[in-house]
């Protein structure tokens, strides 16, 4: 007998397998050997049905009949169309979405589409350049998440510089090497300086296009946006949390005081600290700044307030169950 089973064992067996390769070899070794089938199953711990099982592959297949095989099904009629799931690859490619907006986009499931870009081997979005898409080397990652339990307790405040877009347009539309990007660069035409606000809990955000972060803009910004948060139902504001910035260590004292906010400051040089409005700026840049070649600066402007629109009240969010931030907030008249 020993001369019959000299094939090796290609595939390990799961650590609760009852039967490796060899146990079922030791099953057609005592049915030769004249076992009844059900002493091999009572001496195996098995079945009878399944030596029965191992014994008819045995005499139909020999010794292959005998090792692990996929248990993935012949057919799978309930898989994605091929069309949809190309609709899926060209979706992350083009616009790199994730899976609960791609899914929102195309009438699928979550989990279809996260199936869909596993077996397409597809980086996960953080492992990729958020405005060209190339994969980089390497992305900070934490499983460390916190979240306030109401909307208000916690607002993220920050300002991002972005250069203004000459008249006729920039490099996007022109290419780096064209004469209108020269002259514009020999004009110094400046920056825009987009200013947020995120409540913690909802994801609701309120930005606006400003000259400059000084001080006096930085306070009139956040008085604009307590109120737009109120008519959004966040009538209180408990805590504030900025970089430290001397704009915001300074300028806005007075309309904390004055709305009873708590001022609080990130630790210099960390600014992951203040990572829910620092994401809502990559956010900004990657779907509204550069998502298109504006022809004006005029033009990017004024498609500011519609993107921020969708982004509250239809966009569906990843980090808060895939729903717009509007969905956490009690409704208003």
């Amino acid at each position: 007998m020993s001369d019959v089973f000299t094939t090796k064992e290609v595939l390990v067996s799961h650590p609760n397998a009852r039967l490796t390769v060899r146990g079922r070899q030791l099953i057609v070794e005592r049915s030769r050997s004249g076992w009844p089938q059900a002493h091999i199953a009572a001496a195996m711990g098995v079945s009878r049905r399944c030596v029965r099982r191992w014994l008819e592959r045995y005499a139909a297949e020999g010794m292959a009949g005998l090792h692990d095989r996929s248990s993935r099904p012949h057919r799978s009629p309930a898989r994605t169309a091929p069309e949809l799931e190309a609709a899926v690859i060209a979706l992350r490619r083009r616009e790199r979405l994730g899976r609960d907006r791609i899914a929102e986009r195309l009438g699928l499931s979550p989990r279809s589409v996260s199936r869909i870009l596993v077996r397409h081997r597809l980086p996960p979005l953080a492992c990729l350049d958020p405005i060209s898409g190339r994969l980089v080397r390497a992305s900070r990652m934490t499983t460390v998440r916190y979240e306030r339990e109401r909307p208000g307790e916690l607002v993220h405040m920050d300002v991002k510089k972005l250069a203004r877009i000459p008249d006729g347009g920039g490099w996007r539309a022109h290419g780096r090497g064209s004469d209108a990007i020269r002259r514009a660069h020999d004009a110094r035409i400046g920056y825009d300086y987009v200013h947020a606000l995120v409540d913690d809990h909802s994801r609701l955000a309120y930005a606006e296009v400003l000259s400059d972060e000084r001080g006096t803009t930085c306070a009139a910004f956040l008085e604009r946006a307590i109120d737009h948060f109120a008519r959004h139902g966040i009538t209180r504001i408990e805590r504030l949390l900025t970089d430290n910035a001397w704009a915001y260590r300074y300028s806005l004292r007075q309309v904390c005081a004055d709305r009873r906010i708590d001022q609080r400051f990130i630790r210099p040089r960390c600014p992951w600290q203040n990572g829910k409005v620092e994401r809502f700026n990559r956010t900004l840049q990657v779907e509204w700044a550069y998502r298109r070649a504006y022809v004006t600066n005029d033009a990017r402007t004024a498609a500011l307030d519609p993107w921020l629109e969708d982004y509250n009240t239809r966009r569906c969010h990843s980090a808060i169950g895939g729903r717009p931030p509007v969905s956490r907030l009690a409704p208003t008249s």
